[in-house]
């Protein structure tokens, strides 16, 4: 029902505020076309930003900043201060609104908790955020045994040990890299896992649909939360929770100072990656017609298809539990069919991949920078890991109902209006 307000306020405010906008605009031409104008470029940066991370985010909400900073002093040099504010109020609820209507939660089932859950928590992650959230203690509070990961300490053998001596559930509070360890040994086990978002980004957090400003709140996962099923990948037996890649970016992070220059850093990798000297990208992997193909700048592949380009959600996986890998090329290679290629990517879905090569291969393993013996083989593990979300967490991802642009967006909250909306994997 709260889905289904925030969609029919977003669309009455939306026309309103659209025939007010052109009203304006033709009344007090050439300033209130100016309004108007820098009104909407606000509302689409603002809203462009806010779904989006690191470079893309902040350049959205500057531009955005700057765009309501020139609509505000049109409207102070003009005489029509109500209409104006109208037109902003109109503009901010139909976002509001339409963030509301998207934002989808799932009821999970409710399942017992564990008798004797675990924590596993790295100190150092994100910045610092288990001792600043007093992880440790708080997961005391809730009857869980907090174990910290020292320097020097192996998690792998942790989190064994921990198993053996009868915990019956699992949960990590650090980075992806981390996550994939201890998710790959509660699918192992069949235990219940909780994603503790105590990272730097937390992706594999994002999409599973917990709370990332919830650090303590995922705690409750063992307390009263609702489980789901969700789907593991590995290369080459190694687990990974979100994604390997492959050519141009894992080039670069095996260089040392990448994590202090990032740009500079991947600038001075081109040459060597694709010079004319013989490229060092040379990998070899058959599409899905079955062509073979070698090379290619990048090549991503990961656990459960993410969402590219403009879309509403764009870097997030609408579902982790598709039983599929997700697989991208960027650049054209060579070989099969390029020449039907019109994009400078290609993106398909796939229970396995393989990519060969001459010589071990750099790969960034869920952000991780490792070398891989080739070939590299990749398969999903569908609904292998139990996975516990707390009961005020969303329970899917934030893409999992997102439209994949304005016209299907439009679409899509007509639907939730009518109650007719797509329910989100859970």
């Amino acid at each position: 029902m709260r889905r289904r307000v925030a969609a029919v306020v977003a669309l009455v405010a939306g026309t309103a505020t659209a025939v007010l906008g052109v009203v304006v605009a033709v009344r007090e031409f050439p300033r209130g076309l100016g309004v108007t104008a820098c009104l909407v470029i606000a509302a689409v940066a603002a809203w462009y930003g806010a779904l989006r991370r690191g470079v893309a985010r902040v350049a959205g909400l500057y531009i955005g900043g700057l765009a309501a900073a020139g609509a505000i002093v049109l409207i102070a040099v003009g005489g029509s201060f109500g209409v104006d504010l109208l037109v902003l109020g109109g503009l901010l609820l139909t976002l509001a609104a339409t963030r509301a209507a998207f934002l989808a939660r799932v009821d999970l089932p409710r399942v017992p908790p564990p008798q004797r859950p675990v924590l596993f928590y790295n100190p150092r992650s994100g910045g610092g955020k288990a001792e600043r959230f007093a992880l440790a203690e708080e997961a005391r509070k809730r009857g869980i045994e907090p174990i910290e990961l020292k320097a020097g300490d192996d998690l792998e053998t942790l989190v064994r040990s921990a198993v053996a001596q009868g915990a019956d559930a699992l949960a990590m509070a650090g980075g992806d890299g981390s996550q994939a360890i201890v998710a790959a040994i509660a699918a192992e086990r069949s235990l219940p896992y909780a994603c503790v978002p105590a990272g730097t980004r937390n992706h594999f957090a994002l999409d599973l649909g917990v709370d990332r400003d919830d650090v303590v709140g995922a705690l409750d996962a063992f307390v009263d939360g609702g489980e789901r099923l969700v789907d593991l990948a590995e290369v080459n037996g190694r687990v990974f929770v979100n994604n390997v890649s492959l050519g141009l970016y894992a080039e670069a992070v095996q260089r040392s100072g990448y994590r202090e220059a990032k740009l500079r850093t991947l600038l001075d990798t081109v040459p060597d990656a694709l010079g004319t000297e013989g490229s060092q990208l040379d990998m070899r992997w058959t599409g899905p017609g079955g062509d073979g193909h070698r090379g290619g700048a990048a090549v991503l592949v990961s656990n459960n298809r993410y969402r590219l380009g403009r879309a509403v959600g764009s870097g997030t996986r609408p579902r982790i539990d598709d039983g599929l890998l997700g697989i991208t090329v960027l650049g054209a290679p060579t070989g099969g069919d390029e020449r039907r290629v019109q994009r400078p990517w290609r993106e398909w879905s796939a229970p396995t991949f393989e990519v060969e090569a001459d010589r071990p291969l750099p790969a960034g393993v869920d952000g991780e920078a490792l070398v891989l013996d080739a070939p590299l083989r990749f398969k999903i593990r569908p609904g292998v890991l139990r996975v516990r979300i707390a009961h005020q967490h969303p329970g899917s991802s934030p893409s999992a109902t997102a439209p994949e642009g304005l016209r299907d967006g439009l679409a899509e909250l007509v639907r939730i209006a009518l109650g007719r909306d797509r329910k989100p994997a859970g």
